[in-house]
This record gives C-alpha cells, structure tokens and sequence, in this order.
C-alpha cells in the first residue's frame, strides 16, 4: 500500500477518536502513528487503535463505529466480533484497523494513555511507549522488530523496562513464544542500557 501524509493519516485518527470520543469508548492510537511519537518516524499507510470493548459488549462499540465508517469487507461485523479488530476506512480513504480491548494489558494501555500534538492543533490520544513496545513484539513482523529497536533509541532510560519484561513474559507464555521478548533485550543490549 502507498503511505500516506502524517497530516492525513492525523486527520483520519483524529475523526476516529472523535467518534469514539462521543461514544464515550475509551480509545487510543497504537501501530505506526504512535512509533512517530514514542520511535523513529516511519511510512504508513493507515492507522491503528485500541477501543475498550470489554467481552460481552463488543457489538455496541462495532456498530457505533460502523455507522460512522465503511467497512473494508463485506462480513466486518461478523469478522470483527470474531477476531477482535474492526477493518474500516474513513471518509477520506485511510484505512483504519480497531482492536477490540478486553484484555487487562489493552485495558493497562488505554488507562495510560496520553495525549500528544502530533500536528499544531491536532491532539491525539497514544498509548504509552512500554505498551507500545509490547504490541510490535507480539505482532513480530520485521517492521514492528524494527520499531521496537527505534522506541528503545529513542525512549532509552526513560523506558519503563520492568513492565515491558512483566508483559513480555505473559505473551511469551500465551503465544508459547519464549523467544518473545528477545528482540527487546538485543535492542537495549545494543543501545547499552542493559
């Protein structure tokens, strides 16, 4: 996909949280929007959030944003509700990925949450840099290893580093991934903070 303008894809976010904002849904931007804060800056082509949608209540907050956005596939309500993340594009195009959050770290994520100017008067919501770290390495693909190196760089001792190793070490059981938290820790080995 072609990347799109940080004041685009801020602008799509923005609507996002807006809507959730009058839902009164607790949200906040995840994935690559939130590496501009907390990493080193990167192409991207949509925009990632977290919505408190606590188990049992996940269809009240797919159907509020599916009355604002449209859906990137045919079955999203039902692919939604099944795996957890709501596929949608804004008005303007910019695709737009919603994980449903129940889970006590999301939860953790989005009570931690702050806000950030990431364009004069365009104030978004982002969840904090630990929590951060621990979403690309679940999701491991070689952009997110990447972005998990740039956050330690650039975050360095100001890193919470005993909550990334405390949620590090609950995926690893969950995902049956003992080597989870290694890309972590070569990052801070290499950047000398270990």
């Amino acid at each position: 996909m072609t990347p799109r303008p940080i004041p685009e894809l801020a602008a799509a976010a923005r609507e996002v949280l807006s809507a959730l904002d009058d839902a009164e849904i607790q949200a906040c931007v995840i994935g690559a929007l939130a590496v501009h804060r907390w990493g080193e800056p990167r192409a991207t082509s949509d925009a990632d959030f977290s919505a408190l949608a606590p188990y049992g209540d996940e269809s009240r907050v797919v159907d509020i944003l599916l009355q604002r956005f449209k859906s990137r596939r045919s079955d999203a309500r039902e692919f939604a509700l099944a795996h957890r993340v709501l596929l949608l594009n804004t008005a303007g195009g910019v695709g737009v990925d919603v994980a449903l959050a129940a889970f006590p770290f999301e939860i953790e994520a989005l009570d931690m949450a702050s806000s950030w100017d990431i364009l004069p008067g365009v104030r978004l919501r982002t969840c904090p840099a630990a929590h951060l770290v621990i979403y690309k390495l679940v999701a491991g693909r070689t952009h997110d290893l990447s972005d998990v190196e740039g956050i330690v760089n650039r975050q360095g001792r100001r890193l919470d580093v005993d909550r990334i190793r405390r949620w590090g070490r609950e995926f690893a059981e969950l995902k049956e991934d003992p080597d989870l938290l290694r890309p972590f820790e070569d990052a801070l080995r290499k950047a000398h903070l270990r």
